[in-house]
Formats: C-alpha cells, sequence, structure tokens
C-alpha cells in the first residue's frame, strides 16, 4: 500500500477526527434508552424502585452528552444543554410512544397485547427511533439522527427521515418498505401498510430546502403499496387511500381512493391450450 495513499487517508480522517462517535456508541444509547422505558424488550433489567430508574436515566444522560460533545463545533447551543432538553421532553416522547403502541395494538386483528407490540413489533421500534431523532434534529444536531433511523431502517425496513413530522398515535402494521420523506407530514391517528411511498416528485438538488413531500391529514389509512408524491399534495382528513395507487395530487376529506385492476378466474378443466406463462 503506498505511502501516499496512506497520508490522504490520515489527512481526511484528521480533518474530520471529533466530527462523530461510532455507530456502535450511537446504537447502545438508543437501545439502552429503549430497554429502560419499556421492560418489556429487556428481562435481564430489574428495578426495584424509582430511584433507580432515575440513576439509570442520569447515567443515560450522561452517554448523549458525551456522544454530542464531539459535534460541539457543528452547532451553536452547548451540546450538554441540548442532552439536557432532550431528557426534559423524554416524558412527553415517552407518552406518545405508548399511545403509539396503543394504536398498533388497537388496529391489529393479531396483535394480543400491547406488551407484544414492543417487544416484537418492528413499526414500533421504527417510531420509537424516529420520536428520539426526531427531537434530537429538532435541536440542531446535526448526521446522528439520521445515523438513529438508518439504523431502524436497517432493523425493520421501515424508512423515516427524522426530518418528517408525525401526529399522535401512529400505526404501522407489518412495515416492511415504507418509507417516509424528510418534508412528510402526517397528522394523528393514520395507519400505515407494508409498502407504502410518502416521497418527493422530485430530487433536484436545489430543492433540498422546500416542502417536497406529501401531507396526510388526520384518520387517514393508507393501505399497502400505495405511492403519494409530492409535496402540495394533501391527503384530507378521514381518507382511505387503497392499495398500489398511485398519488401526485390531493383528495378531500372523507375519500376513497382505489387501483381498478382486471382479475380472470378460470377453469384448467376447460382449456385445451397449455398454460404457459414466459417470464
Amino acid at each position: 500500500m503506498s505511502e501516499k495513499f496512506a497520508e490522504e487517508v490520515f489527512r481526511i480522517r484528521d480533518s474530520h477526527a471529533s466530527f462523530l462517535p461510532s455507530r456502535q456508541r450511537i446504537y447502545k444509547f438508543v437501545d439502552d434508552l429503549e430497554e429502560l422505558l419499556f421492560p418489556h424488550v429487556s428481562g435481564e433489567v430489574e428495578f426495584f424502585s424509582a430511584r433507580e430508574i432515575e440513576g439509570s436515566l442520569a447515567v443515560l444522560q450522561r452517554d448523549l452528552k458525551k456522544l454530542l460533545r464531539a459535534q460541539q463545533a457543528n452547532v451553536e447551543r452547548s451540546t450538554d444543554e441540548i442532552a439536557d432538553a432532550f431528557f426534559a421532553s423524554l416524558p412527553e416522547i415517552y407518552h406518545k410512544l405508548w399511545s403509539d403502541a396503543e394504536a398498533i395494538h388497537a388496529g391489529d386483528p393479531a396483535s394480543e397485547s400491547i406488551d407484544e407490540v414492543i417487544s416484537a413489533y418492528p413499526g414500533f421500534f421504527a417510531i420509537y427511533t424516529y420520536r428520539i431523532a426526531h427531537e434530537l434534529l429538532g435541536h440542531g444536531i446535526p448526521i446522528l439522527p439520521r445515523i438513529l433511523t438508518e439504523y431502524a431502517h436497517r432493523k425493520t425496513g421501515v424508512d423515516i427521515h427524522p426530518g418528517a413530522s408525525i401526529g399522535d398515535r401512529l400505526c404501522i402494521d407489518h412495515g416492511t418498505g415504507i418509507v417516509i420523506g424528510e418534508t412528510t407530514v402526517i397528522g394523528n391517528d393514520v395507519k400505515i401498510y407494508q409498502g407504502v411511498s410518502l416521497g418527493a416528485l422530485s430530487v433536484a438538488k436545489e430543492m433540498a430546502r422546500t416542502k417536497r413531500h406529501p401531507t396526510v391529514e388526520d384518520n387517514v389509512v393508507l393501505y399497502s403499496n400505495a405511492t403519494i408524491l409530492g409535496g402540495e399534495t394533501v391527503i384530507g382528513h378521514d381518507s382511505v387511500i387503497g392499495g398500489n395507487v398511485w398519488l401526485t395530487k390531493s383528495v378531500p376529506p372523507y375519500s376513497v381512493v382505489y387501483h381498478s385492476s382486471k382479475i380472470e378466474v378460470r377453469s384448467k378443466k376447460l382449456e385445451n391450450e397449455p398454460i404457459d406463462f414466459q417470464i
């Protein structure tokens, strides 16, 4: 390996040496916080008093401060102040997450309990990680929130940008293949099935600071593989968007939108010609 290449790697590493902590440390923080908030995901940790939980929260607050200090040069406020503000908002996030779990349990006949949702449902973990990442992004922390949501994406197949704005009681059923873009706005009591994309009509870089993704109002159901695109596209409240629908324009409240396809069923016994599907 050439010395010139080694020097190039060193120069670039040195210029970014204090930019971010390791991804593994970031993942550990979000996993440790989940285990503390929801004992359903870890039977190894027992607490016998509120004081013990308070102490563990203080340890995690210290850990977050260590993670954020590496980015102090990239934010205007003190990263210690940001960590304190994040933990001050944690009770509100916690209550939202319980309502998300309740919405998933209520919306899925296969769910036997809220405990099952929290411990086993990929949609809940994706929402949990999004809400943590969204709060940190709101405090001006760069990149780290995206690392968090990409961690959830890798584990669950659900891709939620931390910049999206999502209301209360979100129900993600199954989840695999869901994409929610950066400037998406989702209201309260929305239910989203697998394969749904809330995306942009254009990927032009100059549109990065504009609203590129749709708005989904309250009490909307988005069935599997629906694709909704565009920053001016609004799905009116109490609407149902059927499976495989492709939308690039708004629909009014109380709409039912569905894709119509022709399916034929015939008997093999009545046909003399061989059936040959060539792919």
